[in-house]
């Protein structure tokens, strides 16, 4: 049953789901409202990635049961592009480059493209400059990098911020971070957890999904959730990630899958 709760941005119930056949996903259940931040963390494997793909809608994952709700609808039958119209968003661990293609265009046709979802009128090339050249600050990004084409020749650093500038571009209702701190050093991690918390209020929510309990030094989370063989078998408060960070997932024996603890 769908729980009648308006606040409630993304609900995942009993969700399982296979690549080529192979179950990932065992049963997962997660409930998040708005105005929370919730990270998952685990080991490699557990099905962290997977989570983050099926809710964005990634083709190459065959869900074989269970229910995504986003706000109030399921979005299992829906396209990728019709997802992340209605504001659901996915920074990638490893953003893609696209040669070609400049930096701004890309952003222009993504944020006009949201803007007639919504019934609006799109923006001109001027009006969408000064838009831009507002949300830079954000990331402390260089405007040369806007025509340059996306991504090619970017740092590590640089496409993540570039992640974050599109979401600040686009300010989805369910932004979902897949490991946003992977290869990234001390400053650029704090330029990008810092654009992150200037993006959140009441209205939306975020998903971060990470190895390291230093992005959450930075990005304080409301509920910490640990994955282990397709399934979520702890959650707790950000002390959980601490907690990890010191002793490792030794804890997580066999017969603790499938339950679900709650500290």
């Amino acid at each position: 049953m769908i729980k009648d709760n308006s606040s409630t941005i993304l609900s995942i119930q009993n969700l399982t789901a296979a690549v080529d056949d192979i179950p990932i996903l065992k049963g997962v259940n997660l409930e998040i409202k708005a105005g929370e931040i919730h990270a998952i963390m685990g080991r490699n494997g557990s099905g962290k990635s997977t989570l983050s793909k099926i809710i964005s809608g990634h083709p190459a994952y065959q869900v074989t049961g269970g229910e995504v709700i986003y706000k109030g609808e399921s979005i299992l039958e829906k396209e990728p592009d019709e997802r992340a119209l209605a504001g659901i968003f996915l920074a990638f661990q490893y953003p893609l480059e696209i040669p070609g293609v400049s930096n701004l265009d890309f952003l222009r046709v993504a944020y006009n493209a949201s803007r007639k979802y919504k019934g609006l009128e799109e923006l001109d090339t001027f009006d969408f400059e000064d838009l831009i050249n507002q949300k830079l600050d954000i990331v402390q990004m260089n405007p040369a990098f806007l025509d340059r084409s996306l991504n090619e020749g970017f740092s590590g650093g640089e496409k993540k911020r570039n992640e974050i500038l599109q979401m600040a571009i686009l300010e989805p209702t369910l932004g979902i971070l897949d490991e946003i701190d992977s290869g990234l050093d001390i400053d650029a991690l704090r330029i990008v957890a810092n654009g992150v918390n200037q993006l959140t209020n009441s209205e939306n929510a975020f998903l971060l999904i990470t190895h390291y309990q230093r992005l959450l030094n930075y990005i304080e989370p409301d509920y910490v959730h640990v994955m282990y063989d397709g399934k979520i078998v702890k959650t707790g408060n950000k002390e959980l990630a601490v907690e990890l960070e010191g002793s490792g997932y030794d804890f997580l024996v066999p017969q603790e899958v499938g339950l679900e603890v709650v500290i």
